[in-house]
């Protein structure tokens, strides 16, 4: 399917990351929502990190040509995984989805037009919590139109699930084996000048496991204190007055924003 807001009718390539671990009670509705994308033109990176589970077996099950799988010789984590992903893709854009989240069938086709209509180097999308299967849908994440990097350091309002990157626009994209790692690569490329913009559309669906809430949110608070200090490299002044702001936004997000929907 091809709309003119594609410029010029090209189709670009779009290369999509997936890591998985484990994950075979999962990943073939994974796989399934990236077959069922109405835009053509993707390669499906498969990146099995040295999984105890047959996901080789699933990803040849499809027989498309656009899916290549790889399994690494040792358990390495998931950045490195989604690194690998990243050094064999040959697609002009770059997108992310795990090896247990869902696309919406036009992800796609809207955020590829979306890009090429402004020109946009990256973006991001509003997604939808689920658990258990897709009948179970829960919180709609809507996010902020546009982040700077000062902005975003008050928290990521980026669902990996939803990343798309222009790689003939960003050119050095690789994620840390650290705690947070998509929000520090989404840093590291804001923190070179530009900015991210959302498409408002609900077009990906994320996964939310089980799991002591108070614990995630100790971790993740002692995680985001990490990459602001650490990895940043932010003044303790400036790390706490970013951390106030995640406090504050992490609160809005979990008392009250959600009973606006």
């Amino acid at each position: 399917m091809i709309d003119t807001t594609l410029k010029s009718q090209i189709i670009p390539l779009v290369s999509i990351i997936m890591p998985a671990y484990n994950s075979s009670k999962t990943i073939r509705d994974s796989i399934q929502s990236v077959c069922h994308q109405t835009y053509p033109n993707w390669e499906l990176l498969i990146i099995d990190d040295c999984s105890e589970e047959d996901i080789e077996s699933i990803a040849h099950e499809f027989k498309d040509q656009r899916i290549r799988y790889y399994r690494l010789p040792t358990n390495q984590g998931v950045a490195y995984a989604r690194n690998k992903g990243i050094s064999e893709a040959q697609g002009q854009y770059l997108a992310f989805l795990d090896s247990d989240d869902l696309w919406h069938p036009r992800k796609l086709f809207n955020q590829v037009s979306f890009m090429q209509k402004y020109h946009y180097a990256f973006t991001y999308t509003w997604y939808r919590q689920f658990s258990g299967d897709i009948h179970h849908l829960g919180n709609l994440v809507k996010t902020k139109t546009v982040v700077d990097y000062r902005e975003l350091l008050k928290g990521n309002d980026i669902g990996c699930l939803t990343v798309m990157i222009d790689r003939s626009q960003v050119r050095d994209i690789s994620m840390p084996s650290q705690r947070h790692e998509d929000y520090i690569t989404w840093l590291n490329i804001l923190k070179q000048g530009g900015k991210a913009y959302s498409l408002p559309k609900e077009l990906a669906y994320y996964r939310k496991e089980k799991g002591s809430l108070t614990s995630n949110k100790w971790k993740s608070l002692t995680w985001t204190w990490q990459v602001y200090r650490k990895n940043q490299k932010l003044s303790l002044f400036m790390a706490l007055f970013y951390m106030i702001y995640y406090i504050i936004e992490g609160i809005y997000k979990h008392y009250f924003y959600h009973i606006t929907q």
